[in-house]
């Protein structure tokens, strides 16, 4: 009974979410999306999420599509799986590269954030007033990415590269309700040296959303019952979301190397509780460090999330702090060819997203070998 209990919270949560918050304006929805902004692989989210200018494998794909330009390797296949309020929520997220020729590169990801096997309980009480636990049945409320995603270098401007996205998002709770939406990303990186720098606009031409919903008589009762309003047929956008950073790669001396970079995020839908914000753009930063040893073994480390928060100090009253999240991670790569890698999220629980370990598997090969029949 706690689980069903437990689970029966998601509903509330899960509809306030995903159906009452993007229709509350009909239109523009602040938090539309969120999910494609948690990251992908142990080693960006380590980094905390500073991968626009320093990411050139198949990960790129998400964070900064142009880095596709600078695989390396012909085939790259990426995989991570991370939970969320103490494994009732799952993420997971696989990408794909191919390497077209010297140039160019092409790349496929796919993202599902999802709570299964959640307990419908809007039938619990028959029409008698009983309860009645025969009567409750279970749906699967999940969103899914997909991003198809292509990157090229410049013949012309030597250490220039530029991607793009296209993004088919699908969501769904259960048979109640569904949407389908659409959008773009764009990216440059540029290499000056052992200087690296980027920038991503996400969701450059707003990315739509377009909720159908298919409630049954009884379920529409029963949110006249509760006062509820029944949702309707709609459409949101995410505003689009710019993203710029730089980093460096230092040669340490005997095999050991050290690579640092900064993020700065910026939206442009009204206040948020960030560092710097106002009404017309709100700015976040976080901050990457790297130590490696010939190419092996990686220690990482991040600082981001950072928040003003009010405090209650019981001789000074309220006053506002600064409050950030400190994530930590190790990378272990084999002959450049298998890449694991391990990231410890949500330092001291000090942040809303309540996931700690994270493990992600990367593959790259230039070949396949075929087998002899």
């Amino acid at each position: 009974m706690n689980k069903i209990r437990d689970k029966s919270f998601f509903i509330v949560v899960l509809l306030v979410m995903m159906v009452i918050v993007p229709f509350a304006g009909q239109g523009q929805s602040k938090y539309s999306n969120e999910f494609l902004t948690l990251g992908v692989g142990a080693k960006g989210l380590a980094l905390a999420n500073t991968q626009v200018a320093m990411s050139f494998d198949v990960t790129s794909g998400y964070w900064n599509p142009a880095g596709l330009a600078n695989v390396e390797q012909k085939y790259q296949l990426s995989l991570m799986h991370a939970e969320y309020f103490a494994g009732i929520a799952k993420y997971d997220y696989g990408a794909f590269s191919y390497r077209i020729d010297e140039h160019q590169t092409v790349g496929v990801t796919v993202i599902r954030f999802g709570v299964d096997n959640i307990p419908n309980t809007t039938q619990l009480i028959d029409k008698q007033g009983n309860v009645n636990y025969d009567l409750i049945t279970y749906f699967d409320a999940a969103d899914w990415g997909v991003l198809l995603s292509y990157g090229r270098t410049f013949k012309q401007v030597k250490g220039l590269a530029f991607g793009g996205n296209f993004k088919i998002i699908h969501r769904y709770i259960g048979k109640f309700a569904g949407a389908w939406g659409f959008g773009l990303d764009a990216g440059l990186q540029y290499q000056l040296k052992k200087w690296r720098f980027g920038l991503v606009v996400k969701d450059l031409t707003s990315t739509f959303n377009a909720w159908y919903f298919n409630l049954s008589d009884e379920m529409k009762e029963v949110f006249e019952l509760t006062g509820n309003e029944i949702p309707q047929n709609g459409l949101e956008y995410t505003v689009p979301r710019l993203l710029i950073g730089s980093g460096r790669d230092f040669a340490l001396g005997k095999g050991f190397s050290l690579m640092t970079t900064i993020d700065l995020d910026m939206s442009f839908d009204g206040r948020r509780n960030e560092l710097i914000n106002s009404k017309a753009m709100n700015i976040s930063p976080h901050i990457g460090i790297e130590f490696g040893y010939k190419n092996i073994v990686f220690l990482r480390t991040g600082i981001g999330n950072f928040q003003n928060e009010k405090k209650l100090d019981l001789e000074k009253g309220t006053k506002k702090v600064v409050t950030c999240q400190v994530n930590i991670g190790v990378g272990f790569c084999i002959k450049n060819i298998v890449t694991v890698d391990y990231a410890y999220c949500d330092i001291g629980d000090v942040s809303a997203a309540l996931y700690s370990h994270v493990f992600s598997l990367k593959l790259a090969l230039n070949s396949f070998k075929k087998t002899k029949q």
